[in-house]
């Protein structure tokens, strides 16, 4: 290994043996005198390792325990504006639609208001359920200002992932997104859309998104809540 790509070099083993399940969801992996021994280094360029991989969501550091294998396959990273479609996608699950319904309607006033839209104006409504591997993961419902989408209706073949048909079909591309994170139990409805039991934990979340500084989209997510995991990364004061 390169003196000068040492951490990224254990980083990249480590990251395979957890994609491969050498350490499997839920273990803990080698402790740092170990990683030590294993990689041939020195404990700082373990931990700059380990903390990159825990940016990722991929590890936690549990104090006096030891350094543990998240369930990542469903975490979403809030630092871009990214879809439960793509994340699942991109951690090898099988994504399908079911339920999906559009119409276009008078914004209903609190959409209106979220999206600073005057009385008349129109927004297409989207309801469809997210599976994972034929698991209902997410109820969806979008509402997109309708100005923006000129025969949206006619062209909008069922998708999974709303932001890929968004750019390539309409070369729209969201700039910034604002979202609320939130918890409650499922109502009837919900339960069975999701068939999980009523009063389930759903975790949910409200999201705004703009075209620069112009609101074009508020999406109302309700999620299995043990089957879906937000990761926020911050950083020092």
């Amino acid at each position: 290994m390169q003196k000068t790509s040492l951490y990224q070099s254990v980083y990249t083993d480590l990251k395979s043996n957890i994609l491969n399940k050498t350490y499997p969801i839920g273990t803990l992996i080698p402790t740092e005198s170990e990683l030590e021994d294993i990689y041939s280094v020195s404990r700082t360029t373990i931990r700059k390792a380990i903390s990159l991989l825990v940016n990722e969501g991929l590890l936690s550091v549990k104090q006096g325990y030891g350094t543990v294998v998240q369930d990542f396959s469903t975490t979403q990273h809030l630092n871009k504006i990214t879809s439960i479609s793509e994340t699942l996608k991109q951690n090898g699950h099988i994504v399908t639609t079911k339920n999906y319904h559009i119409e276009q309607i008078s914004a209903p006033d609190n959409v209106r208001a979220v999206l600073c839209l005057s009385q008349d104006e129109q927004v297409y409504k989207i309801d469809r359920i997210i599976c994972s591997d034929d698991i209902p993961t997410a109820y969806i419902t979008n509402y997109l200002v309708a100005a923006f989408l000129p025969g949206f209706s006619e062209s909008s073949e069922i998708f999974s992932g709303l932001y890929h048909f968004l750019e390539s079909k309409f070369n729209i591309v969201l700039t910034t997104a604002e979202e609320t994170l939130y918890a409650k139990k499922a109502s009837f409805t919900e339960s069975l859309i999701l068939n999980i039991p009523s009063d389930s934990p759903l975790l949910c979340s409200e999201r705004i998104s703009y075209i620069n500084d112009t609101p074009f989209e508020y999406t109302i997510s309700r999620f299995v809540s043990d089957k879906y995991k937000y990761h926020i990364f911050l950083q020092g004061r």
